[in-house]
């Protein structure tokens, strides 16, 4: 295993300096870096998916005979008490400064890394189904500009992308298969697909998180009409690099299958997940990805000390 882990982070190392990785933040990345053993508390550590299931189902008396699985616990909420205690729920959760993790940190601080060796610049797409604004920090913490960009659950512009620009200008993308107002080769873009909390004004906080949002979500169109032109062209053409996800959860295996089934080329993808289960297997597999039972905190330090390794540019083997 050791040297097919090496492997795999040369491999890796190589596609992020050529621009032909995208990671996926799922939930289970914001595990990345808590101490083993640590209870969650909110406003301490940001919550994995099981965590917030029992968060909401504890302040919404969710049925103790009813399974705790985000999706149906969020509908409950919604069908209890409407979308606004929810949401001002949600608020109060990821409405705080949570520490950055080192995959955070790491990916954030790639193109500061590469420019410091002689690299060409390549700006991430980095996706993430989290709420949270950890990505946003930590880019700014590294000094790396970004475009946010972040899917509208509710409201007038529900089912669209708004576009936030580096200097808080917002714009709603009407017409995803025309818009080229984002460039990787200016800087990286945030592709937030499941919505976001913005802690500058509540109203434009946006969750996908129950029933009713994901059949929304998900029957809408396919992926080439909903995410800008440019994000598309982009995943059609890079790896995948899913860090904290469980490719059991449906609501993602449609997302991925509408990118999978758009893209023209066969990019190898892999998957971090700790002992993860015989059906995460056989999904992952499925899609030949490969599954790396690694700790993310592991992986992070790993690709980071390998990144710090590089040659200068054009010493590279």
């Amino acid at each position: 295993m050791p040297d097919t882990l090496d492997t795999h982070y040369k491999v890796v190392i190589r596609a992020i300096t050529d621009g032909r990785v995208v990671p996926f933040f799922g939930a289970g990345a914001n595990l990345c870096g808590r101490p083993p053993g640590q209870v969650w508390r909110p406003g301490q550590y940001l919550p994995s998916g099981s965590e917030l299931s029992a968060y909401l189902a504890e302040n919404f008396d969710y049925p103790a005979n009813e399974p705790l699985d985000l999706v149906r616990v969020s509908q409950y909420a919604a069908l209890m008490t409407g979308s606004g205690p929810l949401y001002e729920e949600l608020r109060r959760l990821f409405d705080v400064d949570y520490p950055p993790t080192p995959l955070h940190q790491f990916f954030a601080t790639v193109p500061g890394a590469l420019r410091a060796k002689g690299y060409r610049a390549t700006h991430q797409l980095v996706v993430t189904t989290n709420y949270d604004d950890l990505l946003e920090r930590s880019f700014r913490a590294a000094g790396e500009p970004y475009d946010l960009v972040a899917y509208v659950s509710e409201g007038e512009q529900r089912g669209k992308f708004l576009h936030t620009l580096p200097g808080g200008e917002v714009i709603v993308i009407d017409r995803p298969n025309e818009y080229r107002s984002l460039s990787l080769d200016e800087r990286a873009v945030i592709l937030k697909i499941h919505g976001a909390i913005d802690r500058r004004n509540s109203d434009h906080d946006s969750f996908v998180i129950t029933e009713d949002h994901y059949i929304d979500y998900l029957t809408h169109t396919d992926i080439s009409n909903l995410v800008p032109v440019t994000l598309a062209a982009k995943l059609k053409r890079s790896h995948f690099l899913f860090l904290g996800y469980a490719l059991r959860d449906w609501n993602l295996r449609v997302i991925l299958h509408r990118i999978w089934g758009e893209q023209k080329l066969t990019y190898k993808s892999w998957a971090v997940q700790v002992n993860p289960s015989p059906i995460d297997l056989q999904y992952w597999r499925k899609r030949d990805v490969d599954i790396l039972d690694v700790h993310l905190e592991e992986y992070a330090a790993a690709l980071s000390e390998r990144m710090q390794a590089l040659p200068q540019a054009g010493g590279m083997s």
